[in-house]
């Protein structure tokens, strides 16, 4: 089971958008997915169209990572109603903020592992959709993981936050996990006209090399309204909408090399 958290500590670069178009391509292949709705804006729960009522949550994990919790707290997306396959949530809740603390104890933060590892043979791929920000609930999330995505847009504060977040992986790694490694930068939201943003786009690829992913993705309405009818990506109608799916299509192509994922069957 790969574990890949997709993190951004600056709020509002469409972090839950990439976790959303990675999951529909990892659905679309047919790779066994969970989905852990770590933001305590609970915004990925919505997207995948999941029933909350009578179920329990990721905080009730945090607080108990039991493995009989770990699946009360996990539920089909509504998805799996567009074709067979495993796409599950572990459902996001405001609650999970009052794990968010800025010093979490050791235990704390290896409580999302150890609620992973009572259900590691059920999935191929884990995708984590972090808070955005640096305290116990990305760190728990990242202790868990194998790998990092970061998510970042073409503006003026992405190189910082950027380089943040890669630090702050590093430091993660050397301190707590040292399995962690970084799978690299996505750049969200790109209007490839706009000189400004090839201009940062340069400016990252100057910093951080061959971490700069891509395909960058460029900023579509297609994916918010899939979002907003909480639907997968890849089942959206239009040109625009197959696009984007066909870069989350290799964004995925680069996950499931690096974390070894058994092939499946081809995209589509």
């Amino acid at each position: 089971m790969h574990v890949l958290s997709v993190s951004s500590l600056k709020g509002g670069v469409g972090k839950t958008t990439v976790t959303l178009g990675l999951a529909s391509a990892a659905f679309a292949r047919g790779v066994r997915t969970l989905v852990v709705d770590l933001d305590p804006q609970s915004d990925v729960s919505t997207g995948m169209d999941i029933q909350v009522a009578g179920r329990l949550n990721v905080a009730d994990v945090l607080a108990n990572p039991k493995e009989k919790v770990v699946r009360q707290a996990i539920t089909s997306s509504g998805w799996a109603k567009v074709h067979p396959g495993t796409i599950d949530v572990m459902i996001g809740s405001p609650s999970a903020i009052n794990f968010d603390g800025p010093h979490p104890s050791v235990r704390d933060v290896w409580k999302l592992e150890e609620a992973l590892a009572t259900i590691e043979p059920d999935y191929d791929l884990v995708l984590i959709d972090c808070a955005p920000s640096l305290n116990a609930l990305t760190r728990t999330a990242w202790a868990a993981s194998d790998r990092v995505i970061v998510v970042t847009e073409p503006g003026l504060f992405s190189v910082a936050a950027a380089d943040r977040a890669l630090r702050a992986i590093e430091e993660i790694r050397r301190g707590l996990s040292p399995r962690l490694q970084p799978l690299g930068i996505v750049v969200n939201r790109v209007r490839p006209q706009s000189i400004e943003h090839q201009f940062r786009i340069k400016e990252l690829r100057d910093m951080f090399g061959p971490l700069v992913l891509s395909p960058q993705l460029p900023e579509r309405t297609s994916l918010q309204q899939a979002q907003g009818a909480a639907k997968p990506l890849h089942i959206w109608p239009g040109d625009s909408a197959q696009e984007l799916a066909a870069d989350f299509d290799s964004l995925l192509d680069r996950v499931v090399r690096t974390g070894r994922i058994p092939a499946v069957g081809a995209a589509g």
